[in-house]
């Protein structure tokens, strides 16, 4: 029986009283709680007859409209709008949360009160699933926000030159529509939790309305000792977890560097879905930390080295930290990264320490730990679902290395685990919960599961889990890599999953095994007609990996496959593609 809810500590009685009645609710049947509410309610209405000289209580103020508008990548600004919207029911709001991806632009224009919550994504971009709603909020005949009072908060990534670019232009574009905005925009970064906490507060305090609010009494109706409905384990409370397992996927000969990560935690609370992400903070590379002390003239403090490796970023070449530096020092060769795209063509083959290396200037600690930003946790798509693994999260993440201007470069999480990390040592983690990349509820249902390289992790989990369900639906795996003899990811997994019947057909694609490149995408041309019939039957389409290769590829082939179903016509393709988007059935998980 579910657990009824206590009478929560402010109710309008005496600490005894209280003790007395949840006593007496708790052992209270369904039947005597209804029956006992008519009794009062009905003496209640017979006392309001009898004394009818007794002015009626004034009646609750209505609730304040508020429309909580999001547009996310990876689920922070989601988060975002959901936990505004939990925070504004209890200052008497009458809030609802709008995916972008779902808004209508001509109703948005006649809200009250409006907070935006939007991402940027890459250089410059919209959220994928915000797209068409940033298009129309841009065009020339957007509709007027005449009236609409509205604030707007953007997330971002300081290490692109467009640092919240998408959030600047929507903030404008609604003033410039003729909306009112009652609270100044934010840009933020990757460390953004506190700041935006403080910044939703302040805009649901100019949102509300002048006259006193009415007191509203919230009760907990999940009962004492119930879990929150909040993630447990997140970038800011991650858990310490003990790497299991620690294998590098390719084969000898390979270009290419793999590891299969499995990380052991103790705790019901750290649970995750198939499709979720994890993330990992890691620790900087203590030769790097060194060379950056070189370069600054703090060689030898090792308190600080400390610092740099465990807490600050120190490989990402922002505009903050450039502007910063140049101000700092008053060096105008610095300054000039900073004009045009300059800085652009630097960032894209230079690290922090060229930085200090190329204009080099003598520093404090406190001056060289001022120009840092926090170091961020790196997300991986899950690699193994929980009903196979229990207390158990698998990740695949490729080993990044490659060298510039003389210098042999790693990239910081890959790097942590594959060289500085060993079975039995601990590592933070926390859960990234994706609501946009998962499986059907339907366990019946058909899926097509498209990945290159890395990105086949989420589909083991997928798979892993269609398995412990015991699920009928049929799958189909295409992986793309570079050689079948050495990188051909979990391919004893994969097999038997055919055997079992787990996985229903793998088709591959191994680049460099003939003299012609072939991809995944050209896989997928092959088996058209097969494509158009699964989705014909219902099937959700799955793509993980690269976006600005591998994805951007496998979209185009699939808006020919779908146009040819409406004689090669490719907009009708483009538009059916849409179509399965809003329908969750065509979902993305790229990078």
């Amino acid at each position: 029986m579910p657990a009824v809810p206590f009478l929560p500590k402010n109710a309008p009685f005496t600490a005894e009283e209280i003790d007395v009645l949840n006593g007496l609710v708790q052992r209270s049947t369904p039947l005597q709680r209804s029956w006992l509410s008519g009794f009062l309610a009905g003496l209640d209405a017979a006392q309001g007859q009898a004394a009818g000289a007794v002015a009626a209580a004034p009646a609750p103020r209505a609730r304040e409209p508020l429309t909580i508008l999001y547009g996310s990548e990876s689920g922070n600004a989601e988060t975002l709008a959901l936990k505004a919207k939990k925070l504004a029911a209890k200052q008497n709001f009458d809030a609802k949360v709008v995916d972008m991806a779902d808004a209508d632009l001509a109703s948005l224009a006649k809200v009250k009160n409006l907070i935006v919550y939007i991402s940027t994504w890459g250089e410059g971009d919209p959220p994928q699933r915000a797209e068409d709603f940033y298009k129309a909020l841009l065009a020339e005949d957007a509709p007027r926000f005449e009236g609409v009072r509205f604030a707007v908060l953007a997330l971002g990534d300081t290490a692109y030159v467009n640092f919240c670019q998408t959030g600047r232009e929507i903030d404008t574009r609604l003033e410039a529509l003729g909306g009112n905005r009652v609270h100044a925009r934010q840009d933020l970064d990757l460390d953004f939790q506190k700041q935006a906490a403080a910044w939703t507060d302040k805009a649901l305090e100019v949102l509300a309305p002048a006259e006193p609010a009415t007191t509203v009494v919230h009760v907990d109706f999940k009962g004492p000792g119930a879990e929150d409905d909040e993630e447990r384990f997140t970038a800011e409370s991650p858990i310490e977890a003990e790497i299991t397992d620690l294998i590098n996927l390719n084969g000898t000969g390979s270009s290419r560097e793999t590891w299969h990560a499995e990380f052991a935690v103790d705790d019901p609370a750290f649970v995750y879905k198939p499709g979720d992400a994890i993330g990992l903070y890691p620790e900087n590379d203590p030769e790097l930390a060194d060379e950056l002390l070189h370069a600054v003239g703090l060689s030898g403090d090792a308190a600080l080295k400390q610092k740099l490796v465990r807490s600050l970023d120190i490989t990402t070449v922002s505009r903050p930290l450039v502007d910063g530096y140049a101000k700092l020092t008053g060096r105008a060769d610095v300054a000039k990264l900073l004009e045009g795209d300059a800085l652009a063509r630097f960032t894209a083959d230079h690290q922090l320490v060229d930085v200090f290396a190329n204009y080099p200037e003598k520093l404090t600690a406190d001056q060289f730990v001022g120009l840092l930003r926090p170091l961020p946790g790196r997300l991986y798509s899950v690699a193994s679902s929980l009903k196979a693994h229990p207390g158990e999260a698998h990740l695949c993440v490729g080993a990044v290395r490659w060298s510039s201007h003389g210098r042999a470069r790693k990239g910081v999480t890959s790097t942590y685990l594959a060289d500085r990390r060993k079975v039995g040592d601990k590592a933070r983690i926390y859960i990234k919960p994706n609501r946009h990349f998962g499986l059907p509820a339907d366990g019946a249902t058909p899926i097509v599961m498209i990945g290159a390289g890395t990105g086949v992790a989420p589909y083991r989990g997928f798979i892993e889990e269609r398995a412990e369900n015991g699920d009928s639906g049929k799958s189909w795996l295409f992986f793309g890599e570079r050689n079948f003899s050495y990188d051909f990811l979990y391919q004893l997994e994969w097999q038997d999953h055919l055997e079992s019947g787990a996985l229903s057909r793998i088709d591959v694609a191994f680049s460099r095994d003939q003299p012609e490149k072939i991809y995944v995408q050209h896989r997928l041309w092959e088996r058209r007609d097969e494509i158009q019939g699964w989705i014909a039957d219902g099937a959700h389409v799955y793509v993980c990996g690269d976006e600005k290769g591998m994805a951007k590829d496998v979209d185009a082939t699939l808006v020919k496959i779908l146009a040819e179903a409406a004689k090669g016509d490719e907009d009708a393709g483009r538009a059916k593609l849409k179509e399965l988007t809003k329908a969750g059935r065509y979902q993305r998980d790229v990078y």
